[in-house]
């Protein structure tokens, strides 16, 4: 079976083969080619390593290297789930690329570097051993950066490359800092070693988690270092749905991976939880003033990552894993039909949408949506006091039912849908739990339980939940209150992100880019 153990390196040694054969490539119609095959070969492997893991069960390979240096595939669950949504979603923007960047003269360089981007992803989610890791984790950003500065001529693209380039830096150095505690506290760089022996650790691994967040964090693009994530408008589409859908989920990703050891630092999941919640609000909240359908796709990409690390915060892992699954499958249909958008504006509107909101009905909504929760949770045979984080999880979730919900409050034609609302929200409910216990079922041999909370835990899981309550009921209510002058005036304020990416501008000097301090940094060169 040693063979076997290397199965899945196949589908990333694979890309890598075809994107340096595409440079003496004697066309570029071939070069194509070869890149459809490979990432539809990838694909294929990855579903034959999931066969391999029904038949073999977790399992780490054996290092190819010395004193804990080299490669090694750590082949589970969450490892497969995630191997199997890059390569899917690599076939699909691979495909849209080939005709997105019909006619360009260095379509091939953009192929190149993407199979290689996607190559990196890929060994990043099989990482075995943490010098395998970190190696991987920073060659994806390297590998998204040529990517990002397509067009280096453009100076927004630079700058939001820049912003990406430092912010990642730091995030490397924070996952390195981390490994390296980790390895000494253990004496192995052996992820699945160092998983098994988290839950028995003498005391709490406070350092390594904390910069295992903090990793997580910038690589998210959380609250205050976000403003690269809404700035990547100057690259191709592609390149946009290929961040969005897949590379900024490594940060949860990471911490799901070392969720053993995360559990063990209950103030730094606290803190992460606290970072992204606040990070979804902004990002939900801000995405409603965009003008531009990238942008606002992208601050939903930043609320969407807060919600994430949330979960993770909260202890739900497989939930924060299901909804990576999901974000990325939305999101890379939400940008590569975006050009969609004006087909979709002449769409004929639901006349019972659209009209005021009394704030009874509001709370009534808000109010149904909840006792939706509570219903279908228990018969589930869940409840807030005996799983108070997942239940609040489902509230959040299931709170943007309550839109529809309450529209069907007032008014004739808005009654006759009520009962079909109150169905939809039970039935979304039904769905959700019905998702989680598959999830929990799936990644029951791989992923730790959500701890119980103690009283600050409670807190913030009070405080989530009252947050994204008065910012549903805010959005509910926007037509009787937007238009005040002071509304408007914090309306510009929100548009801009309350200017925390001008800041972050200026802390970094990213303002100062010259054209040849950009190409030197970010050029053509392969």
């Amino acid at each position: 079976m040693a063979a076997a153990d290397f199965l899945p390196l196949t589908a990333p040694m694979l890309l890598v083969a075809v994107a340096v054969s595409m440079r003496p490539a004697a066309s570029l119609r071939a070069a194509l080619a070869r890149a459809r095959l490979a990432t539809l070969g990838g694909l294929g492997l990855a579903a034959l390593s999931g066969i391999q893991l029904a038949v073999f069960g977790p399992h780490t390979s054996a290092l190819i290297g010395v004193a804990g240096f080299g490669l090694s595939i750590r082949l589970d669950a969450l490892s497969l789930t995630m191997l199997a949504l890059v390569s899917f979603i690599g076939v699909i923007i691979q495909g849209y690329s080939r005709n997105y960047l019909a006619g360009e003269a260095e379509q091939a360089r953009f192929t190149r570097w993407l199979l290689l981007t996607l190559a990196a992803v890929q060994m990043l989610v099989l990482s075995g051993n943490l010098v395998q890791l970190c190696m991987a984790w920073t060659l994806t950003s390297l590998a998204l950066h040529r990517l990002l500065v397509f067009y280096p001529e453009r100076r927004a693209a630079r700058l939001a490359a820049t912003k990406k380039f430092w912010s990642a830096r730091a995030g490397d150095l924070a996952l390195i800092c981390g490994a390296v505690l980790l390895a000494r506290q253990f004496g192995t760089t052996d992820i699945a070693t160092i998983l098994d022996a988290a839950a028995s650790a003498p005391a709490g691994l406070v350092a390594p988690a904390a910069l295992i967040a903090v990793a997580a964090a910038l690589k998210s693009g959380m609250f205050p270092s976000h403003g690269w994530l809404i700035e990547v408008m100057e690259t191709p589409t592609p390149v946009s749905a290929l961040l969005h859908a897949g590379i900024v989920n490594a940060g949860g990703f990471l911490v799901i991976r070392f969720a053993d050891v995360m559990v063990t630092a209950p103030g730094v999941l606290h803190g992460l939880a606290l970072i992204g919640g606040f990070t979804a609000l902004l990002g939900a909240v801000v995405m409603l003033t965009q003008p531009s359908i990238k942008v606002s796709l992208a601050w939903s990409t930043v609320s969407q990552m807060g919600f994430m690390l949330l979960q993770c915060g909260l202890g739900a892992f497989g939930v924060a894993t299901l909804h990576i699954v999901a974000h990325s499958l939305y999101k890379a249909h939400a940008f590569l039909s975006s050009g969609s958008v004006v087909d979709r504006a002449r769409a004929p509107a639901n006349p019972a949408f659209g009209m005021p909101v009394r704030p009874l009905d509001a709370v009534a909504g808000l109010g149904l949506a909840a006792a939706s929760i509570i219903l279908v949770g228990g018969l589930f045979g869940h409840s807030p006091a005996s799983a108070p984080a997942l239940m609040g999880l489902a509230v959040i979730s299931v709170i943007g039912m309550s839109m529809f919900v309450t529209q069907s409050l007032g008014g004739s034609t808005r009654r006759a849908m009520l009962g079909r609302a109150i169905l939809m929200a039970l039935g979304t409910a039904t769905a959700w739990f019905s998702a989680q216990a598959a999830v929990a079922a799936l990644f029951a041999n791989t992923l730790p339980p959500a701890p119980a909370p103690g009283p600050a835990g409670l807190a913030v899981i009070v405080l989530a939940v009252i947050s994204f309550a008065a910012v549903a009921l805010a959005q509910l209510t926007a037509s009787l209150w937007l238009t005040r002058p002071t509304m408007q005036a914090l309306r510009i304020h929100l548009a801009h992100g309350l200017y925390a990416n001008l800041l972050w501008n200026r802390l970094i000097g990213a303002h100062r880019l010259t054209p040849r301090a950009s190409l030197a940094l970010f050029g053509k060169g392969d």
